[in-house]
Formats: structure tokens, sequence, C-alpha cells
């Protein structure tokens, strides 16, 4: 496990984005996609918006999303294992980088045929707590054709990448404009934030 957190910070130190190929296992990305499925199923996925607080907004030509947020108290055996690694990964990077995180916040994210997020940043103009973002993609399989690619925009160098299962990505919420090209299957993930109080 560790292994992979490294991976994630080395890279990240490089180049302002971190990837790490199989920052989750198989079987977890698995299990997180089935559960991500179930709850589509149930209709319990709601329209993602824009903003916080009083300040939301759902507009489709920003964003057409569905979203669903994690919590400890859905007491779901492969969400508590997801959250377990999250807080390895926060207590690792704490440690070896002097971070400060204190919390962080996660949900599935799901995207239908023709859905796209187009360019924003992570961090609220009003509340600066997120600090990381991170995305983890469900996406057994994905090819070239399939689209979604996670188009993240610096100066010198645009950086297009794929959803593939197991693939998780990180980088600092306030810093790289970015957004989701529009994808051509259906793709799944878990994103979210890493906070400081």
């Amino acid at each position: 496990m560790e292994n992979s957190f490294e991976t994630l910070i080395a890279s990240y130190i490089e180049s302002k984005v971190g990837i790490s190929q199989h920052f989750l296992s198989d079987e977890l990305a698995n299990h997180l996609k089935e559960n991500l499925l179930s709850l589509h199923h149930d209709n319990k996925l709601l329209t993602a918006g824009t903003g916080n607080a009083d300040k939301l907004i759902h507009n489709t030509a920003i964003r057409n999303d569905v979203i669903y947020w994690l919590d400890k108290k859905n007491n779901n055996a492969h969400e508590n294992a997801f959250f377990v690694q999250i807080e390895a990964f926060i207590e690792y990077l704490n440690i070896s980088c002097y971070a400060g995180i204190t919390g962080y916040e996660f949900h599935y994210s799901l995207y239908e045929t023709g859905s796209f997020y187009r360019k924003h940043l992570d961090q609220f103009q009003d509340n600066s707590s997120r600090q990381f973002s991170m995305i983890s993609y469900l996406n057994a399989n994905w090819q070239e054709h399939d689209g979604g690619e996670l188009l993240i925009h610096q100066l010198d160098n645009d950086q297009k990448i794929s959803p593939t299962q197991g693939k998780t990505v990180f980088f600092k919420s306030n810093e790289l404009v970015h957004e989701v090209l529009v994808t051509n299957e259906r793709r799944m993930s878990v994103t979210g934030w890493l906070k400081r109080d």
C-alpha cells in the first residue's frame, strides 16, 4: 500500500499531478462499482451542482454527472475499506510532507454517455478547506475511443488522463484548472478532497 502512496506523492512533486495506476485493488474497485450501480438503480444518485451551501447551482451546461456522498454512517463494508485506505494515505502524507490534512469528503460520480464537466477549480471562493483533490476510477477495460478523460490545464503542459480502473489522480485543489471531457461510455469514479480545517 505504501508503494502506491509514494508513487502518488512522488509524481505529484514532479509534475503537480500525482498518478498511481493501482491505488485501488481490482477487488475493491469492483465492489465500489457494484455499490455505485446499485445506488443508481435505486435512484439514490443526485444531479451534481457547482458551488457550496446556499450558492449551489445546478447547470447541466457546466456539468451533468450524478453523485452520491460516501458516509461512514452508511456502514457499507466496501466504502469503509476505502476510508481506511484514504486515512492511511493521509497519515502517510502528513508524516512525509507535513500536509496538515485533518479531514476528507468523497462521493461517487457517474457520467452517462454524452456527459462532461467544463473547466473549473475544485476550491470554493469562500472556503479554502479543500487542499487536495483525489479521483479514483472504477472503469474496467476502458479504451481510448471511450473518451471521458480528465484534462488538466497547465501553462506548459496540458495533461490528459484516461479514467481506467484502479487509477487514482491527486493534485492541489486551488491550483489546477481541469475538466472532464465528453464520455462515450458510462464513466464511474470515487471523487473527493483532502481537507484542512
